[in-house]
């Protein structure tokens, strides 16, 4: 896939917020990162998609869209490779078929999870263990953005391979510019 040289600057554009925001993990940023300002947008959708299918491992069987802002993503690099896609929830529904991951069985299939931004990986973390308890494997965790600090692997302690398609430092650099 050849890079797309101005990705960064026009996900930075369109979805950098500035104030006081509370993050997933608890910290507060004086910057957001507003994913479905670009999720929301096809043509930026499918651009960030196909930056994303050649960070796919190539044993990939299931593509594990995350709540909520996973699954635009995975829906959209799904339609692109034909790999299935499978919708992870934050937790189990309590009702009907109780499941937390809706989609193809994941017993002894290689799932990559895709997500929109990781900070501290917290959900990634989440639907790792359940995933792998329901029997999948699960080694790599592919985001549209990687906001965790340059060099830091925020998922090592579950042994998740990171691979984003633009970190902090990308979008830093394209403002920068």
């Amino acid at each position: 896939m050849i890079p797309d040289p101005n990705l960064a600057s026009d996900i930075d554009a369109i979805c950098r917020l500035t104030g006081e925001f509370t993050l997933r993990s608890g910290q507060v940023s004086s910057e957001y990162f507003d994913k479905y300002l670009f999720e929301s947008q096809p043509a930026l959708l499918v651009r960030v998609a196909e930056q994303m299918e050649s960070l796919l491992p190539a044993d990939t069987e299931l593509l594990g869209g995350l709540e909520l802002g996973g699954i635009p993503i995975a829906t959209m690099v799904s339609a692109r490779t034909g790999l299935p896609a499978l919708f992870v929830r934050k937790k189990a529904k309590e009702y009907g078929t109780c499941k937390l991951a809706e989609g193809p069985d994941v017993a002894g299939r290689r799932v990559t999870l895709v997500e929109d931004v990781i900070t501290t990986g917290g959900a990634v973390r989440d639907a790792t263990r359940a995933l792998r308890e329901a029997g999948a494997v699960v080694e790599v965790v592919v985001c549209a953005i990687d906001r965790s600090p340059a060099g830091e692997n925020p998922l090592a302690d579950v042994g998740l391979e990171v691979r984003p398609v633009l970190t902090k430092a990308d979008l830093d650099a394209a403002r920068a510019r």
